[in-house]
Order: C-alpha cells, then sequence, then structure tokens
C-alpha cells in the first residue's frame, strides 16, 4: 500500500513538474479569459486537489490532412499557435524522417512559435504471440522512445493492441505487462513516461488498464487516457472507468463522443472527474470525423478546442 501511495504521488507532482516546466515561455491568452462573473473558479472549488487542465492539441486531429501531404508539421503548429493552445500532441505516423537534424529542426520551430511537446504519440502495439514479436516491438517502442526524447518531449503514447483470435485477455495482458516492464525500463532512464492508451482490444476496459499499472509497477508508466474508448459493462459504465483510471493518468486524449455508441460526451462532468482527482497534465483535443456532422477538420478542431479551453479555464487553478 506505501508503494502504490508514493506511486500516485509521484505521478502528480511530477506531472506538476513536466507541466510547469512546458508552459514556460508560452504567452497567456488573456484576450480569451472569461469575465469575472463566468463559472465558478476551480482554485476556489478545487485548490485542495490543485488541478493543473492544459488545453493541448494532438496532430492526428487533422490526420486527413496531414496523411495526404496536405498539411506539414510546421502547417500544424500554425494552427495550433492560431487556436490558443497550450500544447501540442506529436503523433509520429507522418514524419518523413526521424534523422536527428530533421526532429532538431521541428524541436526548433515550435519553440520558435511558443509551443511545448505535451508528448508524442506512436502506433506499437504490445499484444504479440511470439517472444521474437515481442522483442520487436519493444524496440520498436524503445527507437520512439528516442525520438520523443530529441523532440523534448517526456510522454509517449503506446498501446496494448487488438486481441488475436483465440488469444485471452489474460494471455494479452500478460504480454502487455511483459514489454512495458522492459520498455519503461529504457524511457526511465531517459525520462521519459509511457502511456498506454485504453483503446480496441486488451485495454478496453479500466480494469485491465490497472491491472497492468500494478503489475508493471514504474513511475514511468501511466495511462494515456483516452475518454472516449472505453467499452461499457452492466457494473461500469464509461466515466466510473474514466474515473478508476484517473489516478494513472499521464496525459488525457479528449473527442466528444463515445465510440462505442456515437453518444455525445458530457464534457463538463469529465472536467470535473479530473479536476477532482487533481490531475496535473494536458487535455489533448484528438478530433476524428467518425461521429461529427461538421466533417472538416479546420473547422472541427477549434470547436473542439473551443470547449476544451472553456473547461480548462473553468475548472484548473491555472
Amino acid at each position: 500500500m506505501t508503494d502504490k501511495i508514493a506511486r500516485r504521488g509521484f505521478l502528480k507532482t511530477g506531472g506538476l513538474a513536466v507541466a510547469g516546466a512546458l508552459t514556460v515561455g508560452c504567452a497567456p491568452q488573456t484576450e480569451n479569459k472569461p469575465a469575472a462573473s463566468a463559472a465558478p473558479a476551480a482554485s476556489t472549488e478545487f485548490a485542495s486537489h490543485e488541478p493543473r487542465l492544459l488545453p493541448g492539441c494532438c496532430a492526428y486531429s487533422y490526420s486527413d490532412y496531414l496523411s495526404k501531404g496536405k498539411m506539414t508539421y510546421a502547417d500544424f503548429f500554425d494552427q495550433v499557435v492560431k487556436m490558443g493552445c497550450v500544447g501540442a500532441d506529436m503523433t509520429v505516423y507522418w514524419l518523413k524522417s526521424t534523422d536527428p537534424a530533421q526532429l532538431d529542426e521541428l524541436r526548433h520551430l515550435a519553440f520558435k512559435k511558443g509551443i511545448p511537446f505535451s508528448g508524442a504519440a506512436c502506433g506499437s502495439s504490445m499484444v504479440q504471440g511470439t517472444a521474437a514479436k515481442r522483442s520487436q516491438v519493444l524496440a520498436e517502442i524503445k527507437k520512439w522512445v528516442d525520438v520523443t526524447d530529441r523532440l523534448g518531449a517526456s510522454h509517449l503514447r503506446v498501446f496494448g493492441g487488438p486481441l488475436p483470435k483465440g488469444v485471452t485477455i489474460k494471455q494479452g495482458t500478460d504480454w502487455v505487462v511483459e514489454a512495458m516492464k522492459a520498455a519503461c525500463d529504457y524511457s526511465g532512464k531517459k525520462g521519459i513516461t509511457l502511456g498506454i492508451e485504453d483503446h480496441e482490444g486488451v485495454t478496453q476496459n479500466s480494469d485491465v488498464c490497472l491491472e497492468i499499472m500494478h503489475r508493471v509497477n514504474s513511475p514511468y508508466a501511466g495511462i494515456n487516457l483516452d475518454i472516449t474508448n472505453f467499452t461499457t459493462t452492466p457494473a461500469q459504465d464509461a466515466y466510473s472507468q474514466i474515473k478508476a483510471c484517473l489516478p494513472y493518468a499521464t496525459h488525457a486524449h479528449i473527442r466528444d463522443h463515445f465510440e462505442e455508441n456515437g453518444e455525445r460526451v458530457d464534457l463538463d462532468r469529465v472536467w470535473r472527474l479530473f479536476a477532482e482527482a487533481g490531475y496535473k497534465g494536458f487535455m489533448s483535443a484528438e478530433w476524428e470525423n467518425t461521429h461529427e456532422p461538421d466533417k472538416d477538420a479546420m473547422t472541427g478542431v477549434p470547436k473542439l478546442m473551443d470547449e476544451i479551453k472553456t473547461l480548462c479555464r473553468k475548472y484548473s487553478t491555472v
């Protein structure tokens, strides 16, 4: 019990240090501040928890543009600035190169625009049926840890992965724990936290996510909490599963419709859960057009970002 409490304390205080460091040099968005008569300030209602909820944006939000070459990462940075985000999550799928000189150029360009990286996100999945494949994915994660380090970020999103036919959740969980333990041993030496995302496959239930955290038992292991991906059960709806995982949340991906049924997320309820837990970190838009009437990221992402910024102002102590 003592180890668990110490671990949770590390994540919370460590998150504060990282978030505080990331925001240095960023111009405050004072023109968008709500009037004094706006919603109750979190600084009074949640002062004892000291939540720090920072608005960010995932490059994945512009996947339709980045994947087709209609947008570069430099263009993405311009969008981040235009929307008044604090940080950018670098989905790495569209990097033309991981050559150090190219990564240094991206890092410098973001710095010149006043944009810290809230983290990076790779597609590596740890549910692999053979030792050879698990070794291969471990090498892949180490590569993206090195890229994350070169970019100057402190967080990397990874996946558990879909379950192959005939594989049980227990088997998949065992493989994830094996791979993530070794990956965190490597990432920890660089001060980089690995956030496993609740996503399709083995990690779509909070109980499994928590089991992985308990068994990996590393201060460099966390949950990249996508608020829309949990599969509901008679005993647990999505909101209760979000709440259960919050002590281990190291980054949040925000969409406004649940993946399972397309229902709209009560974002105010979600933000209150994060604030009550004393979460310290980024609330990063990961817009998709799957359930959106507006199918264009150029208009859809700013709308979602406006909601995120408003809620961060309402519930954060900063």
